[in-house]
């Protein structure tokens, strides 16, 4: 690996060496066969080796400044470049956008925060620009050092599958012709990059941001976050490998029949893209299930409702416990699965800054016990009022309804269009307000990791998005009491609002992105010789406050995407993706005992759901940072309440059933009522014992992690020996080898 020049050649040199001996440490622990305690305990040697090498190195960059240039050489960023140095710029992974308008001084500012040491603040990245074009502002490429990727993936316990089990357990390296330079991929990269900018904190100095005197800052918060709040920062986006992109679509979207890459997923677009997608495909495979029973129950009886009742409950309980199964194989395999509430904290956490009491880090303090009460006391309040509403909007529809087909005229086919086109728009206007304010929420209520963060957001929007979609089934099915009308509007549901979504996911955005393309090339070559010149002078003139950044060329290409690529809709996260299926779902496990085609469409449905989103994640949207997840967060818990509920409509449906009451006339309401609660009873015990009966994760799992906490225990006691070992030897031989010490 080659290291970056500093001011002094000697200190090249000792960095030079420095990530030898680290590479020649690695490549010794490559027999993980060995089953002698003696092989054991010298791999584990190697291990706090390598590991005192990290701590050096980290010093090294602590104690030599490797960020200032030399008299010769023109870029600071930590790299530098001589005049007549010829070698390429590094690889960007991220793209910051700054506003046309931000004040020099505001610039500068954050410029060395991005650049500057850790001691002092800063990110210690490498910074680079582009051309500077008045129009645009400043554009900034971020990278950093493999230095740098190495200690900031050893702090955030990056775990790898195929060539370490752990970044901290370096042991069980898989051969020893790995290189140091191929530990890391892209994605892991571009979030160890994020993770340092996202971190730049403010200083008790910070008391606001240089040109910004009405933006206050506090000890802690993060700055970047502050800067893109307050459009200081317009963007901050990785960019698509575009050769990396091609075979992946070649093996995913453009491919029928082959299975889907989830390791190549992974490795590109992240753990929480992958966990989605393998979420998806496990669901439609169990969905072949009733969808077969759904075409034998046709063909066969046209009583359908009993037959689901059973098998809705049980399918659906049966389904969410080997899917929990598999989310956590997934995660022991990603490295994942030891991720918990005491994780790194999310960038906008804030409170005052103290050492954390696991880590050791100075790291921002907030009680647990005042999110608890804004969330219990306000949040949970205001929410259920948003659901309140809700419901008065459906109901008020249904009635505005009713009093227009009482109405004798000939509009009145034409006027009962008009109360469902309204709630709709109605529906959709309303949605987007609440976004904001569960968003807000959340935001307020403070939560310490992104997990939590993203847990408790969800929680807010299913929970409204549950009254827009259900509650009207539920309406028609208990109060309405009209079958035929919720097998009508099951089928609306499943077969016209999916394929207007297909629409509005993909075919719609690529429309967009198509217009947008063509736009940034006609703003780079122009329409004529005059338009070319203006536009060549105004990118090629020189930004002087940023003189000493490196620059890329006009030519390189990395430019060109950057433009067109900052233009591109925003992936906003695997939310949406979940809610469609969260809803789906909901209509296969809650009503599909008066319609058993529901699962054929829900099928057919997302066999196009996985190209379809496949195609706009490597196609239409910018290219989302990968974000670590151990499984589906909060979707878990919402699919296991649906499949709770339905345990009750289906025993409703089944007790209200015409069918049923004609083989049993004479029953009165309270012993409908009374049958209604056995079976309600039967079926929660049926799935209180299949929850007992099916693990969480699979024994090799279990096995896996235990001997890993053993592996651990292990090798502590190994260097509690060695340090003991140490200090006995010195005091033995310091008549010796040293003056005696009164």
């Amino acid at each position: 690996m080659e290291v970056l020049r500093c001011s002094d050649n000697n200190k090249q040199d000792i960095m030079s060496a420095e990530v030898r001996r680290t590479g020649s440490l690695s490549s010794g622990l490559d027999d993980k066969s060995c089953g002698d305690d003696a092989s054991n305990s010298g791999n584990i040697d190697k291990l706090w080796e390598l590991h005192g090498e990290l701590d050096r190195l980290r010093g090294l960059m602590s104690n030599h400044n490797l960020f200032e240039p030399e008299e010769t050489h023109h870029f600071r960023g930590g790299f530098s470049y001589a005049e007549d140095d010829t070698k390429q710029l590094p690889r960007s992974f991220l793209v910051v956008k700054l506003s046309p308008n931000i004040p020099e001084n505001t610039l500068l500012w954050l410029v060395d925060k991005i650049r500057g040491e850790r001691a002092e603040g800063g990110a210690e990245l490498l910074v680079m620009k582009q051309p500077y074009n008045k129009k645009e502002g400043v554009v900034l490429h971020i990278s950093a050092s493999m230095i740098k990727f190495l200690l900031v993936a050893e702090e955030m316990d990056m775990m790898k599958q195929d060539i370490f089990s752990d970044m901290n357990e370096l042991e069980n390296f898989q051969s020893k012709d790995v290189h140091i330079d191929d530990l890391l991929t892209v994605t892991e990269r571009q979030n160890i990059v994020k993770h340092e900018l996202e971190n730049i904190r403010a200083s008790p100095k910070d008391t606001s941001i240089p040109g910004y005197p009405n933006i206050e800052l506090y000890e802690g918060q993060s700055i970047i976050h502050v800067c893109l709040k307050a459009n200081i920062v317009k963007q901050i986006y990785p960019l698509h490998d575009k050769e990396s992109l091609k075979k992946l679509g070649a093996s995913w979207y453009l491919s029928l029949l082959n299975k889907q890459p989830f390791d190549e997923i992974r490795e590109y677009f992240g753990e929480a893209v992958s966990m989605y997608f393998s979420f998806l495909g496990y669901y439609t495979f169990a969905l072949l299930l009733p969808m077969t029973l759904g075409f034998v129950q046709l063909l066969v009886s046209a009583e359908t409702v009993p037959f689901f009742c059973v098998v809705n409950v049980i399918w659906a309980t049966v389904f969410l416990e080997l899917w929990k199964r598999k989310s956590n194989e997934l995660a022991f395999k990603w490295g994942t699965i030891g991720m918990t509430s005491l994780d790194e904290p999310r960038p906008n956490f804030y409170g005052h800054m103290g050492k954390d009491h696991v880590t050791g880090r100075l790291q921002p303090q907030y009680p647990r016990y005042k999110t608890n009460v804004k969330m219990y006391l306000v949040s949970i309040p205001i929410v259920f009022l948003c659901m309140i509403g809700a419901f008065i909007m459906m109901l008020a529809s249904f009635w505005i309804e009713d009093l227009i087909r009482n109405v004798d005229s000939e509009w009145t086919p034409t006027l009962l269009l008009v109360p469902s086109v309204l709630y709709t728009a109605l529906v959709y206007i309303v949605n987007v307000y609440y976004r904001k304010l569960a968003t807000w929420l959340t935001e307020w209520e403070n939560h310490r990791t992104q997990s939590q963060f993203d847990r408790h957001r969800v929680t807010k929007l299913v929970l409204f998005e549950f009254v827009n979609n259900f509650m009207a089934l539920f309406y028609i099915a208990f109060y309405i009491q009209d079958m035929e009308m919720l097998r009508s509007q099951v089928a609306t549901m499943l077969i016209i609002l999916q394929a207007i979504n297909h629409v509005q996911e993909a075919i719609i955005p690529l429309i967009v992105k198509l217009s947008t393309t063509k736009m940034v090339q006609y703003n780079l070559l122009g329409s004529d010789k005059n338009k070319r010149r203006d536009s060549h002078q105004s990118i090629c003139s020189s930004y002087e406050p940023l003189h000493e950044i490196a620059e890329i060329h006009k030519d390189d290409s990395r430019i060109q995407e950057a433009e067109e690529e900052g233009m591109m809709e925003d992936y906003e996260g695997t939310y949406d993706d979940y809610l469609e299926m969260f809803i789906q779902f909901g209509y296969v496990v809650l009503f599909s005992s008066v319609y058993p085609l529901a699962a054929f469409w829900a099928v057919f449905n997302n066999v196009l759901e996985i190209r379809a989103d496949a195609f706009k994640l490597c196609v239409v949207y910018q290219r989302p940072m990968g974000k670590r997840v151990k499984d589906i967060g909060a979707w878990q818990r919402c699919f296991e309440i649906l499949g709770a509920l339905a345990i009750m409509t289906n025993c409703g449906l089944l007790c209200l059933s015409p069918q049923m009451k004609t083989y049993a006339p004479d029953y009165s309401t309270e012993k409908w009522f009374m049958l209604f609660v056995f079976l309600e009873h039967l079926l929660i015990g049926i799935r209180y014992l299949i929850h007992i009966a099916i693990a969480d994760k699979p024994e090799w799992v279990r096995m896996e992690l235990a001997r890993k906490a053993h592996e651990s225990r292990k090798a502590l006691k190994s260097e509690r020996a060695k340090k003991s070992r140490r200090t006995n030897f010195s005091r033995r031989f310091k008549t010796v080898h040293g003056p005696h010490r009164h």
